[in-house]
C-alpha cells in the first residue's frame, strides 16, 4: 500500500508544472479574448441597432435596407450580414434557408467553444494547482520546515486565484456571446420568414 501511495504522490507532484503552465497559457488566452471582446462588442452593438431599426421599420423598405446593408464591402467579414445576403439570394429555396440557419447555429456554437473551455477548465486546473502542493506543504509542516510549507501554500493559493479569474472571464464572455447569437439567430429566422412571405 505504501508503494502505491508513494507512486500516486510522485505522479501528482509531477503534474504541478504542466498544470501551472496550462494555467498561464489559459490566462494569456483569456486576456486575448477580453481584448478582442470589447472591439467586437461595439461593432455588434452598432450593427444590431441598424438591423433592429430595419426590421421594425416599414415593410416596404425592409428588404431594400437589408440588401443595402448586406452589400457593404465589410459584410463578408461579418457572419450576420453574410447570412442575410445569402437568405435574400436564396429566398425561393426554403430548404436551403433552413440549412443556412442550422449551419449558422453550429458556427455560433463553435465560436462559443473557446469561452466555454475557459469557463470549464479554469476551475479544474485551479483546483488541481491547489491540491497538488498541499501534500508537500503538509510534509513540510510535519518536518518543521515552515519555509517549504509557506512556499507550497503560496503556489496553492495563486493557482486557485488564477483558475477562478480564467473561469470568470470565460463565463462573462460566454453569457454575452450566447445572447448575441440568440438575438442574431432570431433575426435571421424572422428575415427568412419575411423574404419567403414576400416571394409568395
Amino acid at each position: 500500500m505504501e508503494t502505491i501511495s508513494n507512486a500516486l504522490f510522485w505522479i501528482s507532484n509531477g503534474l504541478l508544472v504542466p498544470v501551472v503552465v496550462l494555467l498561464l497559457l489559459f490566462l494569456v488566452r483569456a486576456l486575448i479574448l477580453v481584448g478582442g471582446f470589447f472591439g467586437e462588442y461595439y461593432r455588434r452593438h452598432a450593427l444590431q441597432k441598424k438591423v433592429t431599426t430595419l426590421l421594425e421599420g416599414e415593410a416596404s423598405a425592409r428588404e431594400a435596407g437589408l440588401a443595402e446593408l448586406s452589400a457593404r464591402p465589410e459584410a463578408d467579414k461579418i457572419p450576420l450580414l453574410r447570412a442575410v445576403r445569402q437568405l435574400l439570394a436564396h429566398r425561393s429555396d426554403s430548404a436551403w434557408c433552413e440549412r443556412l440557419l442550422s449551419n449558422y447555429e453550429v458556427d455560433a456554437q463553435r465560436e462559443l467553444a473557446s469561452a466555454r473551455t475557459l469557463a470549464k477548465l479554469g476551475p479544474m486546473l485551479g483546483l488541481m494547482g491547489t491540491l497538488i502542493p498541499m501534500g508537500p506543504a503538509l510534509v513540510g509542516l510535519a518536518a518543521g520546515d515552515l519555509a517549504s510549507m509557506a512556499y507550497n501554500m503560496q503556489v496553492a493559493f495563486a493557482t486557485t486565484v488564477v483558475g477562478m479569474l480564467i473561469a470568470a472571464i470565460g463565463v462573462v464572455i460566454l453569457q454575452v456571446r450566447q445572447r448575441w447569437y440568440a438575438r442574431e439567430l432570431n433575426d435571421l429566422e424572422y428575415i427568412a420568414q419575411f423574404v419567403r412571405d414576400e416571394k409568395a
